[in-house]
């Protein structure tokens, strides 16, 4: 679902400008996951305009003038979203937003859960595309309960760093801030599956399709 056109490379600050400027009721992360999930979408019909569309909760943004949708339009597809179609070669896997490592905090917690969070619900709520159900790839549904499971799991640690039961530990807190990023890990190891499977499922579509296509008649 790559756009066609010259890629350009992806600026992460002028993505999350334009976002701010324009009142993105998502933060950066969850757009860019979202928009990696609409990417991967096995659903033929899932288009990027749509997406961006759905991430504005359907309603556009007002322009002031031609050049500044031209903008908006140029950074989020020819930028962000051609840079993230890259990922679908096995050799160029996608990676979750990098956070900046700091000393284990029940702070430091609740946002590095919270981000992983929301990255996991961009990601599903793309490759879904306002569908309620979808038929995936074997290893694809696999990934997908998986990667719910890991969500939940996310979601549970936002919750209690968020609303301390009693005073910091540093070991404690330590040891979670470890188990965070092995959860990282493998939530990077399912969404990539989740790609690769859907490419090649969209890809032998496509081959069948053009294989039971009638011949033209000349």
């Amino acid at each position: 679902m790559a756009l066609r056109g010259k890629k350009q490379a992806v600026d992460d600050g002028a993505i999350r400008a334009l976002l701010k400027r324009y009142g993105c009721p998502l933060p950066y992360h969850q757009v860019r996951a979202r928009f990696m999930g609409n990417i991967a979408a096995p659903a033929m019909n899932a288009s990027p305009m749509q997406e961006i569309r759905a991430v504005w909760n359907n309603d556009l943004p007002i322009f002031e003038g031609q050049a500044d949708a031209d903008d908006f339009f140029g950074t989020l597809l020819k930028g962000l979203w051609n840079g993230l179609s890259a990922h679908q070669k096995r050799s160029e896997p996608f990676r979750l937003v990098r956070v900046k490592p700091a000393p284990a905090s029940y702070e430091y917690l609740a946002r590095l859960a919270k981000i992983r969070r929301e990255e996991i619900d961009g990601f599903i709520d793309g490759l879904f595309a306002g569908h309620e159900e979808l038929d995936f790839p074997e290893s694809a549904h696999k990934a997908v309960g998986t990667l719910g499971e890991l969500r939940g799991l996310f979601a549970g640690t936002e919750h209690l760093a968020s609303n301390p039961p009693g005073p910091a530990d540093a070991s404690t807190m330590e040891t979670t801030a470890k188990h965070l990023r092995e959860l990282t890990r493998i939530s990077e190891i399912e969404i990539n599956t989740i790609i690769q499977s859907c490419r090649r499922a969209r890809q032998q579509m496509l081959e069948t399709y053009a294989m039971e296509r009638p011949a033209r008649l000349h």
